[in-house]
């Protein structure tokens, strides 16, 4: 796991506008203040993908996603909890504040508490949530280590926050939270 200077440059980086790579629970992930329409550009650039598509945002903890999502009842709260920290991602109402260039036009937000020790440091040192789409171009398989992202795509980012991805064997499952169903099964 990548030290404490090196977790504090990425976060730095990110508040500075930058992208990042940084390993997550299965893949490693791009990352990005979601506010930063410019750094937001970039990476849906990198990835050639349309900005429609919304993009997932990971947090160190509930509190910090609490901002940018609608007020659920009790029972969508306790069916959320049972799964985070971990390798879930939930769909909830955004708030209507939530840029287009997040939730891709579909005024829901796909969010997680990440289980990554590393990745949840990040999104403290932060200070908020942080953008986390895998680290690949679209229709190719994302990275697993930090040597595929420098060859894949190490002029197109700023910063690689060495360590490992967590033995999670594929990207997060995602579910709508209001309803359950599985909208990308694991």
């Amino acid at each position: 796991m990548a030290g404490t200077l090196a977790i504090r440059r990425a976060a730095a980086l990110v508040r500075a506008g930058g992208v990042i790579a940084y390993p997550t629970e299965s893949v490693w992930g791009l990352g990005c203040d979601p506010l930063d329409a410019e750094a937001v550009a970039r990476i849906l650039a990198i990835k050639e993908r349309p900005a429609t598509m919304g993009l997932i945002l990971i947090a160190a903890e509930m509190a910090q996603l609490d901002p940018w999502i609608e007020p659920v009842c009790h029972e969508v709260e306790a069916r959320v909890a049972a799964t985070w920290p971990g390798s879930v991602t939930w769909v909830f109402p955004a708030q209507p504040w939530v840029p287009f260039w997040v939730h891709g036009g579909r005024g829901s937000l796909a969010v997680r508490v990440t289980a990554h020790a590393q990745s949840a440091a990040l999104c403290r040192a932060v200070g908020y949530p942080v953008v986390s789409t895998s680290a690949n171009r679209s229709g190719h398989p994302p990275a697993r280590t930090a040597a595929q992202v420098r060859r894949w795509l190490g002029d197109d980012i700023d910063f690689i926050l060495g360590g490992a991805t967590g033995n999670h064997p594929w990207p997060s499952d995602i579910r709508d939270a209001l309803t359950g169903r599985a909208l990308r099964p694991a």
